[in-house]
């Protein structure tokens, strides 16, 4: 991908959590470019979202290849993700904010890798096993959208919220 394009994904993602209903003009402004350079990579607001969809995705893959390779209980890696998954936050939440529950939750049923750790956290105990994996990664998604929330209403810091959210589901996860 090029700098550029990422460039406006990265911008948009930010003005779009902050105002879901930034123009194309005001993400053009936003990332300091011409509005025609911001058209040539994105012909429409829909071409746009879409391809802040499969940036969000390739991030989230990037992410979970990171994690990958560490060490230690499947809980403590969930707890690494959940973190990356909080510094992504604007590009998430502008990227799939508009997802209906049904949609969240099949696109959760379709992430193998999330199930498959949180599985490894039954085995290895680090997760209660009466926890389905399902109900986790749904905990996690909306733990980290309230986590987001007070953050963008500025009713917590980002540490705050942070630390917050790694508390409340490592909690969950015993």
């Amino acid at each position: 991908m090029s700098r550029t394009r990422s460039a406006i994904l990265d911008a948009a993602a930010t003005m779009l959590s902050a105002n879901p209903s930034a123009t194309m003009a005001e993400i053009a402004d936003g990332v300091g470019m011409a509005r025609s350079t911001v058209y040539r990579h994105f012909a429409d607001r829909s071409t746009l979202q879409a391809a802040m969809q499969e940036y969000a995705e390739a991030r989230l893959a990037e992410i979970g290849n990171q994690l990958a390779g560490r060490s230690g209980t499947a809980r403590e890696r969930l707890l690494l993700l959940c973190q990356a998954y909080f510094d992504e936050a604007d590009l998430l939440m502008s990227a799939f904010g508009d997802r209906s529950q049904s949609d969240e939750i099949e696109a959760a049923r379709e992430e193998g890798d999330l199930a498959a750790l949180i599985i490894q956290g039954h085995r290895d105990s680090s997760i209660d096993p009466s926890l389905p994996p399902a109900w986790v990664e749904q905990a996690l998604w909306a733990m980290l959208y309230n986590a987001w929330l007070m953050t963008a209403s500025k009713a917590m810091t980002r540490h705050e919220a942070l630390s917050l959210f790694l508390h409340s589901f490592e909690k969950m996860l015993a």
